[in-house]
């Protein structure tokens, strides 16, 4: 009798003990459950964020001492919990709409079975343990009038994505209807390269796709200019005429899950700009629901507010002065009435709370129009994190100190500091929209005076865009007239044309007025030394740019790269703008020698600003120098006085050449 091969075993006691750990997830999925049911008579908040830490950090131990990473045992108990506390919210929301509940409902979504919106329906119904009757619809529209006549019970509207920003159809149809938002959801975005089995890369001539994800994956799609794009309704039918087509080079863009539907295999994955791509989709029904105290709940609403100067501030304002936190605001035309908009808001409440009905009433007061779309729970399930010395990750004082330069004395010698390769040996890279630096990544910004821009913001939008820019550095903030409704004006129109927004922090006082605008924050170089202002950024989930002042040396910028570091947020780019030198009293000069030793001590993403260090005839030159030396992006300066088109050609050139 033959011996069972040693692999062959190993493999069945990994199965059976895979077996062992669902059934043991699917008994403490059944006990949350109880847990919620005991809130529901105590009328106690679903989250407990103190227990959450306690436990966490018990976890973390007892894993520690069974030999498991500290990392790795967070990260599967924030899954566990984030499952546990959506399954308790959809629990007491059953609770408290009986009347609502049915064992199948029919969903109206966007396409066919297969397509993003038939996955987010899919998981949505799955959580809620119901069987779902698929309605495929072809257009928005025609979600929103199934569900009008009574045909669906629920439309899935796909509302913003964390990498081409929100989806504007829908917020116009939101406009017309009578439909009441009921609830959200969001998935993750996996983009494939989807095809027939067998097929490769090099086959592919033609890629069928939904417009977003079209936009979502243009920096893979730019990297194969030969590749023809077809747009189609919806990822489900992108992959149907791939199924159809009897060419072997054609291809789709859409879900490794949703192609296997099609028989259709991944050739690519990961096409997406973003490393975390995530649609947010929201529900909508003919009856609004309640939504229990205890939950953490959304409500939106639509308002007009009146041709005036300051009108939206006003209103703005009134949510301050009731402490409600506006999560969303998007502002679309209002057809019919040319240069008027409507604008929708996330606001961070419950339509019952005393609050937010008292904000209501002022606000009918000041405004032409305002209506609630909707009131429903919030499925944002924020991770409860963890201190470095709850995780352990604290270098111990055993830990022999790795050779570095006198840089090392920003820490102590038994611990490497956190921006050395030492510490991390991958390359940092932040990441927000289109605008990616560092790990191979070049990101292009230009950078504008706002006391300084005049005309449409749309106007200036749309020429940076095109000439190449990924994102937009503000600065003269305290300079600005009216800079809050300056700010608001330009932010809109660069999210519109999917540019990050940056705000220069020229003194401490800016902090809180860029913070409420920006995507990413900028601290200029003569605030480098100011150790409060950098401890507050690094306490902040923002991404930051540090500037490096003109006095300063490599260490002293790597010394305040270390404080922003230590207070957590780790989303931090270095920028070299120049220092003072000998060779001319008014002028800075590039430190390039000083980026290539940054570049040798840190994974930290390094950029070059040459609005301040560099002639106008030497910026090319500078700039391409920079990229051969490993810089990481590229800040270049507009004048919104001048010749816009013109300026932006010359740079367009200048970026042509960096990117080839």
């Amino acid at each position: 009798m033959t011996k069972p091969h040693p692999l062959n075993h190993t493999r069945e006691q990994i199965t059976a003990l895979d077996n062992e750990l669902l059934a043991l997830l699917a008994k403490r999925r059944d006990l949350s459950l109880d847990v919620a049911r005991s809130k529901e008579v105590d009328i106690r908040p679903i989250r407990d964020t103190q227990r959450e830490k306690e436990l966490l950090a018990r976890l973390v131990q007892q894993g520690r001492e069974q030999g498991l990473d500290a990392h790795y045992v967070l990260s599967l108990y924030q899954s566990i919990i984030e499952d546990s506390v959506l399954n308790q919210q959809a629990y007491l929301q059953g609770r408290a709409n009986p009347d609502l509940q049915k064992q199948q409902y029919s969903i109206a979504y966007l396409g066919a079975r297969g397509s993003y919106s038939y996955l987010a329906a899919t998981r949505y119904c799955e959580r809620r343990q119901v069987t779902m009757h698929d309605l495929g619809c072809k257009s928005f529209d025609e979600i929103v009038q199934a569900v009008e006549s009574g045909h669906a019970d629920y439309g899935f509207l796909p509302i913003e994505n964390t990498s081409s920003g929100s989806i504007n159809e829908v917020y116009d149809v939101l406009q017309h209807t009578s439909l009441a938002i009921v609830g959200e959801t969001t998935i993750e975005v996996g983009h494939c390269l989807l095809a027939k089995p067998g097929c490769t890369l090099k086959q592919i001539k033609t890629v069928y796709a939904h417009p977003q994800p079209i936009s979502q994956c243009s920096r893979f799609l730019s990297q194969h200019g030969n590749v023809k794009l077809e747009y189609c309704s919806s990822s489900a039918e992108a992959m149907e005429k791939v199924t159809e087509s009897q060419d072997d080079s054609v291809a789709a863009i859409g879900s490794a899950e949703g192609g296997a539907l099609y028989q259709l295999e991944a050739i690519e994955q990961e096409l997406a700009n973003q490393k975390i791509n995530q649609s947010r989709f929201i529900v909508v029904a003919r009856k609004a629901i309640a939504v229990p105290s205890q939950l953490p709940a959304k409500s939106t609403l639509i308002m007009a507010t009146g041709q005036k100067p300051g009108a939206l501030v006003e209103a703005l304002l009134v949510l301050k002065a009731h402490n409600l936190n506006m999560s969303k605001l998007e502002s679309r035309p209002i057809p019919g009435t040319p240069w008027e908009e409507m604008f929708y808001l996330d606001l961070d409440a419950n339509l019952a709370d005393e609050s937010m009905q008292k904000a209501l009433k002022e606000l009918e007061r000041i405004t032409r129009f305002i209506k609630v779309l909707g009131c429903y729970p919030c499925e944002t399930v924020s991770p409860t994190q963890l201190t470095n010395s709850q995780l352990m990750i604290e270098p111990t004082t055993s830990r022999q100190p790795q050779p570095l330069t006198s840089v090392t004395s920003v820490t102590s010698q038994t611990e490497q500091p956190r921006y050395s390769k030492a510490n991390k040996h991958t390359a940092t890279e932040v990441v927000h929209g289109l605008l990616a630096i560092g790990s191979q990544h070049f990101g292009a910004i230009a950078q504008i005076d706002l006391a300084a821009t005049s005309g449409s913001a749309n106007q200036i939008a749309s020429q940076i865009k095109e000439a190449g820019f990924q994102g937009v550095n503000i600065t003269g903030i305290s300079q600005a007239l009216d800079a809050d409704m300056q700010l608001s004006d330009l932010t809109r129109a660069l999210s519109q044309f999917d540019l990050a927004c940056i705000i220069a922090v020229e003194q401490e006082l800016d902090l809180k007025l860029a913070s409420d605008h920006a995507d990413l924050l900028l601290i200029t170089g003569k605030e480098m030394f100011n150790k409060p202002l950098l401890k507050k950024v690094g306490a902040m989930h923002s991404p930051i740019i540090l500037e490096r002042n003109t006095m300063a040396s490599v260490e002293e910028f790597l010394s305040a790269a270390e404080t922003i570091l230590t207070k957590g947020n780790q989303q931090l780019v270095l920028c070299e703008s120049g220092i003072r030198t000998f060779n001319d009293a008014l002028m800075p000069a590039l430190d390039l020698a000083g980026l290539v030793n940054i570049k040798a001590l840190s994974h930290l993403p390094v950029i070059i600003n040459t609005s301040y260090a560099c002639a106008p005839a030497t910026v090319n030159a500078q700039s391409l120098a920079a990229k051969q030396l490993g810089a990481d992006g590229w800040i270049s300066l507009i004048d919104a006085t001048q010749d816009l088109p013109t300026q932006l050609q010359q740079q367009n050139i200048t970026l042509r050449a960096i990117y080839q």
